[in-house]
């Protein structure tokens, strides 16, 4: 399906384009034809989300031309304050600056020359400062911790223009940055250009990233990025795209095939659409921890492996892993909770000797605090995947998962088969990790355990800590008094409570330790499945380009092409 929409969009977009760019040939004068010796912008990343732009243009007009005129500059989008925007010839102002005259495709606005045309055969510089432009960030791909700012020159069609360019950008990133903070991104399109940009503090003490190619072409599309953290621009400023425009994209392009507007709302849609469904694409990406090798099929079953592994395999959520290994080390008393919110735990020492390495990992992590717990719990979890990984070597992932996917089903049929609240009991407890495999276990527990007691195993007192054995007084959420069972002599409770329970401690997992559970999978996954560098790179860990914004224009993908082209005239 994805497949089919990049298609469908890439026709519609060559389509829109050949019809956008026959429409303004026919306006422009054929005698027009220029060299540009020298294009230089400065793009500064301001500290409120707002972008402004700064362009030197050094026009060198052919002796067989017209006057050059008219200026096309094409901007990222139509976000831009009219009133910010100044510019020159040679240094002597002009007032000629308008959207309505504007020819080129997409965003942008026509420079009118006016008394200081360039004449045939003469040079002359033109310099344009916009100020205000809006709507330029992104969350970045590969890390939503980082905002991706991505920029594509002006370019100008190839019939009007000869001979190669001077092509400089510099990026000024928001100022108060430390110089290791963000990271540039490399685009293996820009030929001709350093792989790394030079990089210096600016007089404003911002850190910038320069791009030079003195051989450019400037009727190519050129596009550079950097990503750097979230806490320098305002949350508001960033653009997220979300599923809904994958819907939107889809109505447009059903509309647009049916309706004389075909083409240009088939070519909205399928942008739309293209870039809805590449976000929605990416967060799914970003919580698929395994690593690709793992997904190499082998031969048989691996046996042997515990549920917390057979989960991982299963790729479940990781607040759903780390529940298990909490409950794994209450089970072994080796750690009970002090607080269930937020949570806290404690060692119960001395500490049993047949623990795990993920459980040591996971217990010792709880000597932290805050972000420093998470990020021992992630190291965790990156441990874990790595150890699953190579145990899956030579074996066939999908047998595997069949197997303890019969474990699942077979541990749930004999909780339910049991004919007394006693005997279910039992069975829960020791079946209970493989029955947490299950992605529905709040609901099944619920189900289960609604109308019936439920006789409380040994460990609840280091889950509960409100619940104290000797009393037989459980904590839950209404008022209900323990009976004594005659069989066993455990307590129990209401099986609605006893549920209740169980749920509230994976959720309060999620929500006071390891906070978005999207952001820490996300943060799990550069370690163990990292998106390729070719398709989001940078040079200091890697800056991934932003889910809505390949280029100046605020554009996806191949739109670039169409929506960044300026000209001359």
């Amino acid at each position: 399906m994805r497949k089919f929409l990049t298609i469908v969009f890439l026709l519609a977009l060559a389509v829109g384009y050949t019809a956008l760019f026959s429409a303004t040939d026919l306006a422009r004068a054929e005698t027009y034809y220029f060299r540009l010796t020298q294009e230089t912008v400065n793009i500064f990343w301001n500290s409120d989300g707002t972008q402004s732009l700064d362009y030197v243009l050094v026009f060198e007009n052919s002796p067989t031309a017209d006057n050059l005129a008219y200026v096309d500059l094409g901007l990222p989008n139509g976000n831009f304050d009219m009133g910010t925007i100044y510019a020159d010839v040679d240094g002597k102002p002009i007032t000629d600056i308008t959207t309505s005259g504007y020819q080129g495709s997409g965003s942008g606005v026509a420079l009118g020359l006016g008394n200081y045309a360039i004449r045939p055969g003469k040079v002359g510089r033109v310099h344009a400062f916009v100020g205000v432009i809006q709507k330029v960030l992104y969350e970045d791909s590969s890390d939503n911790t980082y905002a991706s700012a991505v920029f594509a020159p002006v370019t100008f069609g190839s019939q009007y223009m000869y001979g190669e360019t001077d092509l400089t950008v510099t990026f000024h990133l928001p100022p108060g940055m430390a110089p290791e903070e963000p990271r540039w991104h490399e685009d293996k399109t820009a030929d001709g250009f350093p792989k790394q940009p030079s990089s210096v503090y600016d007089a404003e003490s911002r850190v910038t990233y320069t791009w030079r190619n003195a051989h450019a072409d400037a009727s190519k599309q050129y596009t550079f990025g950097a990503s750097f953290p979230l806490k320098y621009v305002p949350e508001s400023a960033i653009v997220r795209v979300t599923f809904i425009d994958v819907i939107l994209g889809g109505i447009l392009m059903i509309v647009g095939a049916t309706s004389e507007l075909c083409i240009p709302v088939l070519v909205i849609g399928g942008f739309f659409g293209l870039v809805g469904l590449s976000a929605y694409s990416d967060r799914k990406r970003r919580m698929q921890y395994l690593p690709p090798k793992i997904s190499i099929e082998g031969h048989g079953i691996k046996r042997g492996l515990t549920a917390i592994e057979a989960a991982v395999l299963m790729e479940q959520p990781p607040d759903s892993i780390l529940t298990m290994i909490l409950f794994a080390l209450i089970k072994k008393n080796a750690a009970e909770v002090v607080s269930r919110e937020p949570l806290e735990i404690k060692k119960i020492e001395p500490m049993p000797e047949d623990l795990r390495y993920y459980e040591k990992e996971f217990i010792n992590a709880f000597d932290e605090k805050g972000a420093a717990r998470r990020r021992a719990l992630q190291d965790t979890m990156i441990h874990l995947i790595r150890a699953v990984s190579e145990k899956m070597k030579g074996f066939s992932r999908k047998e595997t998962m069949a197997y303890y996917e019969d474990i699942r089903k077979r541990a749930w049929a004999q909780v339910e088969a049991a004919n007394t609240p006693e005997v279910r009991s039992q069975k829960f407890d020791e079946v209970m990790e493989w029955t947490m495999l299950d992605r529905d276990f709040n609901d099944r527990t619920r189900d289960v355990f609604r109308h019936q007691p439920v006789y409380v195993p040994v460990w609840w007192g280091r889950y509960d800590p409100g619940y104290h054995r000797h009393t037989a007084t459980p904590s839950f959420n209404r008022p209900s008094a323990p009976s004594i069972s005659s069989g066993g002599g455990l307590p129990s409770v209401p099986g609605a409570d006893f549920a209740a329970s169980m749920v509230t401690g994976v959720q309060n997992f999620a929500g006071s330790v390891i906070g978005n559970v999207n952001d820490f999978t996300s943060r799990v996954t550069q370690s163990t499945n990292p998106v390729p560098v070719s398709t989001s790179s940078g040079g200091s860990g890697g800056g991934g380009r932003s889910g809505g914004s390949s280029c100046a224009c605020a554009c996806a993908c191949a739109g670039c092409a169409c929506a960044c082209a300026g000209g001359g005239r």
